[in-house]
């Protein structure tokens, strides 16, 4: 508990703060003192003044993280998850290692560490991936009361090259796709070209996420997963309304928009495995993962004359930088553009 001291003819704030007696000079008027007193035990109270909290320890901060994601993530987030903060640890063992508490850490830690990662090899999105997690962690300690802001502000993201163009089917390749896909997989692949949905977001729909009356499908954090970005919304089109109700129709009994036959979760890797199975006959070359499903999506609304940032949204990428590896694709209805107005042709 604060006091007001007065010592001739001026007035002093005595407290104590982690075992240590400090005195603070607040001027020679009583009135204002008393004032400044009042403010100091509201501070105090609120744990603002910096030094009433202890200064935790980095390991501290892991380990409580690492018990954050065990809750909030799916076990395959969770080992990668890891993995990045064993990196971040091997940097500061070799570079930083006598920064133990949070209070210690600043920008400049942080840039370091991207250009001790891109010394070891790590390719640029690799590095910002990894700063995602990290900043993530340093979030939390804000959000826990360690720390009142987050050292990671204001540390850039490195510049990635969008060179690498997406793979994706064509029109003809999906109603390939399609035409050689059983009774089971049919709408599950129909889905995925319709809606852009990651595997994992497709995987764990539930009904009750499927809003029939406002035709959207809402991606959210469950107790026992958790989407890869934000929560968001996908339109439901006329075609996907009536797969998905004729799908209620068939699995009525189970919680899981696309169960297995056991009403329960689809295994991880069965769906990677039937396509890749279909796209080895049907001969799609590099267009053989699950993940070309959301690119096709992506890449034909693009072609369709979609704006980047309306995908960046339907596709829940956090930036548009991710989106960008599309833009390409809008090269020929830019050249179109032009060719939409009409003021007429006499000059």
């Amino acid at each position: 508990m604060a006091t007001l001291r007065k010592k001739g003819n001026k007035y002093f704030i005595d407290y104590r703060a982690n075992g240590r007696r400090i005195r603070k000079h607040v001027g020679s008027s009583k009135k204002i003192a008393e004032l400044a007193l009042k403010d100091f035990e509201v501070k105090i109270a609120r744990k603002e003044l910096g030094f009433e909290a202890k200064d935790q320890a980095l390991e501290k901060l892991i380990s409580e993280f690492k018990g954050y994601c065990k809750t909030n993530l799916a076990p395959g987030t969770q080992k990668r998850y890891q993995s990045i903060i064993d990196n971040f640890r091997r940097f500061l063992s070799q570079v930083y290692y006598s920064l133990t508490k949070l209070s210690q850490f600043h920008p400049k830690v942080f840039e370091d560490f991207k250009q001790f990662r891109k010394g070891e090899g790590a390719e640029n999105r690799t590095v910002n991936a990894e700063m995602i997690v990290i900043r993530m962690m340093f979030r939390l300690a804000v959000t826990w009361g360690y720390l009142k802001n987050n050292p990671t502000d204001g540390v850039s993201k490195l510049r990635v090259a969008s060179t690498i163009a997406p793979k994706f089917l064509t029109e003809e390749q999906c109603r390939q796709l399609l035409d050689a896909s059983d009774g089971w997989l049919r709408p599950i692949f129909f889905t995925f070209l319709n809606t852009g949905m990651r595997k994992g977001e497709l995987e764990n729909l539930e009904w009750d996420e499927v809003d029939f009356d406002r035709k959207k499908i809402k991606i959210k954090v469950k107790d026992d997963w958790t989407p890869k970005s934000n929560e968001r919304e996908i339109p439901i089109n006329e075609g996907l309304y009536q797969v998905l109700n004729e799908q209620k129709l068939k699995v009525k009994k189970s919680r899981y928009v696309f169960p297995d036959e056991n009403g329960k979760r689809i295994y991880k890797n069965r769906l990677l495995n039937r396509f890749k199975t279909l796209a080895k006959r049907l001969k799609f070359g590099e267009a053989d993962t699950i993940h070309s499903l959301r690119h096709t999506f992506a890449s034909h609304l693009v072609m369709k004359g979609v704006d980047l940032a309306t995908v960046k949204k339907l596709m829940g990428h956090s930036d548009i930088d991710t989106t960008m590896i599309y833009s390409h694709l809008t090269e020929k209805h830019v050249d179109e553009a032009v060719d939409k107005l009409s003021f007429g042709s006499k000059i």
